[in-house]
């Protein structure tokens, strides 16, 4: 990993084959990814200009960036498909290894692979673990005082920078309680999530819990299991109340 040393942005030069698809046709394959981490939560992916296979049309001046500089906007054409604003060049950046690098906007292109798996929602952060234990602690759920979940045979569930998840199975939660409802959120180490609100208290508490019927590989220890937000509810575990954790879920 290298930071640059005239601002603090996180660069790091990825071995994997990363490939980017528009209208089912080839826009970006390189074997030379740069990982730019230009919020704190996750990278973005950069990628040789020379390793961009669609054409690129110049827009005019892009975004701003006071660590990146001033960027020019490029139209993704391939193949009788295009998308407007979809590239990004810093070509005068003050941070040299920007300057003969393409940014795709990850949600212009119809698909992202790492080597010859889809990803989804933006690039695996190389730094990011996950662990799913089975674990036999007592973990007891409430919402307004009403205990929704009780379970001794969790899942706990570890991921860098958040909190720790405990996943019920179905048959230790009062269903009868939950209401599915139509949100659904992908996550690219777990997967695609449903919801459920939770009605107690006399009233109903939105999205307080989800699962993942089809989690991926790294998560599948927790495929249908249910979990609530720690953030949102009371959460008992061998009897004691844990703090409600602050997170960007709270």
């Amino acid at each position: 990993m290298s930071t640059s040393r005239k601002t603090s942005v996180r660069i790091e030069e990825s071995g994997k084959r990363v490939r980017a698809y528009l209208g089912g046709h080839l826009v970006a394959d390189t074997v030379r990814p740069v990982l730019v981490w230009e919020i704190p939560y996750y990278p973005a992916y950069y990628v040789p200009a020379e390793d961009v296979r669609a054409e690129l049309v110049e827009d005019g001046p892009g975004k701003h960036s006071p660590s990146r500089g001033d960027a020019t906007a490029y139209t993704v054409k391939v193949d009788g498909t295009e998308r407007p604003g979809a590239a990004l060049r810093y070509t005068d950046s003050p941070i040299e290894e920007l300057r003969g690098l393409v940014r795709l906007e990850w949600d212009a292109m119809d698909a992202w692979f790492e080597e010859d798996e889809e990803v989804f929602v933006h690039p695996r952060d190389p730094y990011t673990r996950v662990d799913v234990l089975a674990a036999s602690r007592n973990v007891r759920v409430e919402v307004d005082g009403v205990t929704v979940a009780e379970s001794s045979s969790p899942r706990l569930l570890f991921e860098t920078g958040l909190p720790v998840r405990y996943y019920l199975p179905k048959t230790h939660v009062r269903m009868d309680l939950l209401e599915h409802t139509d949100t659904v959120t992908r996550c690219p180490y777990k997967g695609t999530a449903e919801y459920w609100s939770v009605r107690a208290g006399g009233k109903l508490h939105e999205d307080l819990a989800w699962s993942y019927p089809t989690p991926l590989d790294e998560s599948r220890k927790v495929a249908g299991l249910v979990c609530f937000y720690s953030e949102k509810v009371d959460i008992f575990v061998d009897g004691v109340l844990q703090s409600r954790p602050t997170s960007p879920f709270a």
